[in-house]
């Protein structure tokens, strides 16, 4: 069994992933069943970090088995979400409270109820008040597509939501039941409307607002991190 880790960070996207080895060029990338991972130290205490790659699927099983073999104290989701034009500043950072999967189709039966199922409370009250940085607190969405420009009205209206992603309400599903805690940021990388998305067709935006976004969260990662109970 591995050495048991403070922090295990889970990155999701290709993008996020190339922006964020640069940050970290002494480190030996290793492979793991998804993609590479490698250790760190942060706050002086040892962390992973692991591209668990895109989509829902990928997510899920990628969180068990960071926590099937460190077993971390934290599980953290570093990335990037699209924000509802008018709802949400581009470039602010969400901090998800809630996570709900809402590309769930149901038809034999009560479909609130499905996407209730696969919705996660997260328990961040070890956090406190005073925070690492400015954000954005609420529900994150999920789904395994970008965010449809005929879907934001809906989503408005049913769940409050501001912005969306492909990945965290796998990730904090799979966490709350092994019981670990877990810490989502996500920068909005771009803005969608009921009409267009502004990166839609435009992958060089996406990367470039990417490329932006992800150094500021590992930044503040040893703050977060020292927000976490002694033991």
């Amino acid at each position: 069994m591995e050495t048991k880790l403070q922090i295990a960070v889970l990155i999701s996207a290709g993008a996020e992933w190339r922006s964020v080895l640069p940050l970290f060029p002494q480190a030996e990338i290793q492979t793991s069943p998804f993609s590479t991972w490698f250790a760190a130290t942060i706050a002086g205490q040892p962390a992973i970090f692991l591209h668990g790659g895109w989509g829902k699927i990928a997510a899920a099983a990628s969180t068990q088995y960071v926590i099937d073999r460190w077993q971390p104290r934290l599980l953290v989701n570093l990335g990037t979400c699209g924000g509802f034009a008018g709802e949400i500043e581009r470039g602010e950072i969400f901090l998800a409270e809630r996570t709900l999967v809402y590309d769930i189709i149901e038809k034999m039966s009560d479909p609130h109820l499905a996407i209730a199922r696969y919705s996660t409370d997260l328990d961040l009250s070890w956090l406190g008040a005073d925070l690492p940085l400015p954000v954005r607190r609420g529900l994150l969405v999920s789904a395994d597509r970008d965010l449809l420009v005929e879907d934001i009205a809906q989503l408005k209206a049913l769940y409050g939501a501001v912005a969306g992603d492909w990945e965290s309400g796998a990730i904090a599903w799979v966490a709350e039941r092994n019981h670990i805690p877990c810490l989502i940021l996500r920068g909005v990388s771009d803005l969608v409307s009921e009409e267009s998305g502004e990166a839609y067709g435009d992958y060089g935006l996406f990367a470039q607002r990417t490329s932006e976004i992800m150094p500021r969260l590992v930044a503040s990662l040893p703050d977060w991190l020292k927000k976490l109970p002694q033991v």
